[in-house]
């Protein structure tokens, strides 16, 4: 009983002591406000020493590594981030002219046959946004902003008005590199975009709706990570709610260290405006594309030979007495393949990639098709309940190496055919629900006004064959096309999937 007593007793005496302490250095922070004039509150620890003269002293390039003691610390850093980030976002405008064909109205009633018809050029004018990340003048933006343009202007910071030159593009990926002249604009440093965690703040920087906001930041948080979009072929999206809206596309996503985490690249709208979801490309799969457009001219891939037959959620999980409640699992194994070759065998559950666990076979394979052929692989797979490692060697996609767009007769086809083509995926295959028999490309950005569309054509018909030859990926569908054309074929026909029924089209260019 006595020793209880002393204890509360100390108990006590701390207790008076603390707040005895606080009460005085409050009366002390009050004092000295007061006595400085200064009109913030800026608390008990701002007694001690002025911060505002404190922090007002440092050079600028020391404000991401100084304590933030008051939310106006917080804000002149926000400031400082898109000052410095600004000059490094650019305007892209483009423009492509195209020839319109014009009915003449009154050769219906006269029969003038000679006068039916007749052209007139029309200029089609687009806007987007673009980042300058080095110093040579290499500019990163989306491959949509600038595809099928014949001009590409650039309009820097400072008002400048610049033509750039088109070094390459991946459609699969939606990266474009340009440039500019050596020294026109600082270069934005590259960040870690895998650092960017869910809840961590960024600005959105670019041109939204009209050149007239150019240069527009907005901000706010990264609200979700590895979001797959049918946009494109690869994908490991950053999602954010800072403000992005037509016309941001391709300008910079940057992070609290003043760095670039992302390429801005695609919205979520019902409204077709901000609506509070914004997907970027993460820097780390943008610079690898960029680096190949740069040095090689084309993007290699990293390849295994492997396709999945479904992934772990918590209710497979169950059903296969795993731990684990993420992972994809093991399909078909190509024979000879990169996957076969490391030891990777079907049924296996790969959980595991060089240390980081395995979320969905989107973000799964698009990790392997970023990586060089040739890098060693740690994959981890659990296989009859234990845990196995395996080492494979990354081999190179056979069919899916995308070549710099630096020529415009891919882009003059689609123009005249009046529809795109993508690579058929495995992801792709299950969302149409086709079976593992269908090979082909899908049919997508079709325009109504095209004669493959007067004839039967649709967007998410599967293209197997042109003129009865198979065509299994991008590269293989334009080349029988251009095939048919230098041939003389007055009509291009066309072997269709739909519902899984063969069908087929045949069309004028």
């Amino acid at each position: 009983m006595k020793r209880t007593s002393t204890t509360t007793l100390i108990l006590f005496i701390s207790l008076f002591t603390s707040m005895a302490l606080f009460i005085l250095a409050a009366d002390r922070g009050a004092n000295t406000a007061t006595a400085s004039g200064n009109t913030h509150m800026l608390g008990v620890m701002d007694s001690l020493v002025s911060v505002a003269n404190r922090y007002d002293t440092l050079p600028s390039s020391e404000m991401l590594n100084r304590p933030v003691m008051r939310l106006k610390d917080f804000n002149d850093a926000i400031v400082e981030i898109a000052e410095n980030s600004n000059p490094s976002v650019v305007t892209i405008t483009t423009e492509r002219t195209r020839e319109v064909r014009m009915m003449d109205p009154f050769s219906m009633f006269f029969g003038n046959p000679n006068s039916r018809e007749n052209t007139r050029e029309y200029v089609q004018r687009g806007l987007g946004s673009g980042v300058v990340v080095s110093d040579d003048g290499y500019i990163l933006t989306n491959n949509h902003v600038i595809e099928n343009t014949d001009q590409i202007m650039v309009r820097l910071y400072d008002g400048q008005e610049l033509e750039a030159t088109l070094i390459g593009t991946d459609p699969m990926t939606d990266i474009a590199v340009l440039r500019i002249k050596e020294g026109a604009a600082p270069a934005l440093p590259l960040g870690n975009s895998d650092e960017a965690k869910v809840g961590s703040f960024v600005l959105a920087i670019g041109s939204p709706l009209s050149e007239d906001l150019a240069h527009t930041v907005s901000f706010g948080i990264v609200s979700a990570r590895g979001r797959s979009l049918n946009l494109t072929v690869y994908g490991d999206y950053i999602q954010t709610d800072a403000a992005i809206n037509p016309g941001n596309s391709g300008g910079a996503l940057v992070d609290l260290n003043g760095t670039l985490v992302g390429i801005n690249s695609a919205i979520a709208s019902r409204s077709g405006g901000n609506d509070g979801i914004g997907f970027a490309i993460p820097v780390k799969l943008a610079k690898r594309i960029m680096d190949d457009l740069i040095e090689d001219g084309s993007v290699s891939r990293g390849y295994l030979g492997m396709y999945t037959a479904g992934e772990i959620d918590p209710t497979m999980a169950d059903a296969l007495d795993l731990e684990v409640s993420k992972g994809v699992i093991v399909g078909r194994v190509e024979t000879k393949g990169p996957a076969e070759k490391g030891g990777l065998k079907e049924e296996d559950i790969i959980v595991g990639l060089n240390g980081e666990a395995v979320q969905s076979w989107d973000s799964f394979r698009t990790d392997i098709a970023s990586l060089k052929p040739g890098e060693k692989i740690n994959v981890q797979v659990i296989r009859d309940g234990k845990t196995v490692e395996l080492t494979v060697t990354i081999g190179e996609r056979p069919d899916e190496q995308a070549l710099a767009s630096n020529s415009t007769t891919t882009r003059d086809m689609i123009e005249d055919l009046g529809f795109n083509v993508r690579t058929l995926t495995e992801t792709l295959r299950s969302e149409l629900r086709l079976s593992d028999e269908v090979e082909g490309v899908l049919v997508q950005g079709l325009k109504e006004s095209s004669d493959a569309y007067q004839r039967g054509l649709r967007n998410g018909d599967v293209i197997s064959a042109v003129k009865r030859k198979s065509t299994n990926n991008v590269d293989e569908f334009f080349s029988e096309v251009n095939r048919s054309l230098e041939a003389g074929d007055n009509a291009i026909l066309l072997t269709i999937e739909r519902d899984n029924l063969k069908q087929f089209i045949a069309f004028r260019m």
